[in-house]
């Protein structure tokens, strides 16, 4: 048995400093939430903050709240709003009842500013934005303070009182918080807390024309909600000071506290929304869901599971200090998590004829295969053998070199659940090609007949060609080129690989597939896993995503 000693070692950081704040009481509960802003599509980053706040609400019986954190109107959808919400639901992180909007709180947040104002912690100020910029100062010198910063009480109040009431056109006022304009936190030298935006909102509609800067908004939503850690990224760490101020200065009871963990940095690969919004708008992807991103709603598309990301996450871990993270692990975790859980079926991606000439014509028999061998309750399936066969080109060669044991002119291979079949001759095109082979079977050595009068050193797949599922496969590589890196240095450009997609038309699949629905799953045999399409496929033309090959030289750290 654990000792506690080595249970808490055991824990990562956030997990103790929680403990701590429960000891001493500084909390009773744990509530929790994944904030995120309704602009654009969540990626894999964004799922390890989910399930990291999720995971913390169910690790102490606690509340998990899903929250839009929506004070920004001028690049937010309810497209993106509902992509988020699918997203976090397919992870598993169930809010319940506790869906909120951060525009739900704009009456609470004008009444802090009031408060604010009333306790000469705030004044409107009718500075440019550069002009603002220009009195900040930098990191080795002081601010100045604005003109307009000893505004009495009653005049700041009549001018945000008139700043909501649309008064004044964007960009003229803006309330700012009275803190310290030569503190070395430059966050803290009087912030913007408020802005003029006649913008319409896609939950408050026309109601406001004043809009709450994040900064300010954040704590608040986290209060009134009561929140007790509010887990986020290490950029934020700057930010805490600004965040306690607000809560402690609006006088919100038992306060939450803001714990920052580094972010989780993907290689190679492109996470940024203007970059992807090109990618979409120059048609180079098909969209924020296109299999080659990782938005969660491409991982979802392309056929990675909620279990594989979580695996992701968990060796990932939970750290202080930045890292980036080798986009082999997360395919590690996918083939970890579907090995056992989906049938290996046969399928031929470049197909070429073979005829099995002393086999009957007509003749059909169903052969008994295994769905997993290594899992035998996913149990077993029928397939259809016959006299012809579709299987891989690359698995016959004329003229073989040394070591290679699959078909050629004289050699005998397995079929696999099958027979032995041996290479009689083969047919050529006018341009060489060859376009048909011709094989014997041997009755004799039937799959399971526990034949030992010879032995084959290779075993290939096949399709009954009468009965084969004609199916379009496509075949996804990292859309950048990972030699030159994700961004050009010159001009900021992503390195793109242009053959980051490969589309097989005419790939065929044994019968076992014609049930297939949009994301189901498998294992096709000796090539890799492979997720039927949610956008593309229809039941009478299928089409594939290639998840990931079979094998990786990714090995998992001692």
């Amino acid at each position: 048995m654990a000792t506690m000693e080595n249970e808490i070692v055991s824990k990562n950081f956030i997990e103790q400093e929680i403990d701590k704040d429960l000891a001493e009481g500084v909390y009773d509960n744990v509530c929790t939430r994944f904030p995120p802003e309704p602009n654009g599509y969540l990626h894999i980053g964004h799922a390890k903050s989910i399930l990291l706040n999720y995971g913390l609400a169910q690790k102490y019986n606690g509340t998990f709240h899903m929250r839009f954190d929506d004070t920004n109107p001028t690049k937010e959808k309810m497209e993106f709003v509902e992509s988020i919400k699918e997203d976090i639901q397919w992870l598993g992180a169930n809010w319940g009842e506790h869906l909120y909007f951060a525009s739900d709180y704009f009456d609470i947040m004008y009444e802090c500013a009031v408060k604010l104002i009333k306790k000469g912690k705030a004044f409107v100020c009718e500075l440019s934005a550069d002009e603002i910029r220009e009195y900040r100062g930098s990191l080795t010198e002081p601010g100045k303070n604005s003109p307009y910063r000893e505004r009495s009480i009653e005049e700041n109040l009549e001018l945000f009182e008139k700043m909501k009431n649309g008064d004044f056109p964007d960009g003229s006022h803006v309330l700012r918080a009275k803190i310290d304009m030569a503190s070395p936190n430059m966050n803290m030298r009087d912030p913007v807390i408020y802005r003029v935006a006649h913008m319409s909102h896609h939950n408050t509609g026309d109601k406001w024309c004043i809009y709450p800067m994040y900064d300010f908004a954040h704590p608040i939503e986290d209060a009134v909600e009561k929140i007790t850690h509010s887990i986020c990224t290490l950029e934020f760490e700057d930010h805490r000071p600004l965040y306690d101020w607000v809560v402690r200065e609006c006088e919100f009871d038992h306060p939450p506290r803001q714990i920052e963990f580094a972010k989780m940095y993907l290689t190679n690969v492109v996470t940024g929304k203007r970059y992807i919004k090109k990618l979409v708008e120059d048609g180079i992807v098909d969209g924020w869901d296109d299999p080659r991103l990782v938005s969660i709603a491409a991982l979802r598309r392309r056929g990675f599971t909620p279990e594989s990301l979580k695996m992701f996450v968990d060796l990932c871990g939970v750290s202080k200090s930045n890292s980036s993270v080798d986009y082999a692990m997360l395919e590690y975790c996918i083939r970890e998590d579907l090995k056992m859980k989906k049938p290996r079926m046969m399928a031929v991606l470049d197909p070429i004829k073979l005829v099995i000439d002393n086999y009957p014509e007509g003749q059909v028999e169903y052969l008994d295969v295994a769905n997993n061998l290594e899992n035998e309750e996913l149990g077993s399936r029928k397939v259809p053998f016959c006299r012809e066969l579709y299987i891989e080109r690359e698995d016959f060669m004329e003229e073989p070199p040394k070591k290679y044991f699959r078909l050629f002119p004289g050699n005998e291979v397995r079929l696999m659940h099958a027979y032995f079949v041996k290479c009689e001759s083969f047919v050529k095109d006018e341009d060489g090609n060859v376009t048909e082979i011709h094989c014997t079977y041997d009755p004799e050595t039937k799959c399971g007949s526990g034949f030992t009068g010879r032995k084959v050193k290779g075993t290939i797949h096949w399709v009954p060609a009468p009965y084969a599922v004609k199916a379009e496969v496509r075949l996804y590589e990292n859309i950048v080129d990972e030699e030159k890196g994700v961004y050009n240095k010159e001009d900021g450009s992503l390195n793109l690989n242009p053959n980051s997609l490969q589309i097989i038309k005419e790939a065929y699949l044994e019968p076992s597939f014609e049930n297939a629905k949009a994301y189901d799953s498998y294992q096709f045999v000796r090539n890799g896993y492979y997720c039927i399409d949610a956008k593309d496929s229809k039941p009478e033309a299928l089409v594939f995503n290639r998840i990931v090959s079979l094998k990786s030289s990714f090995k998992l750290p001692k």
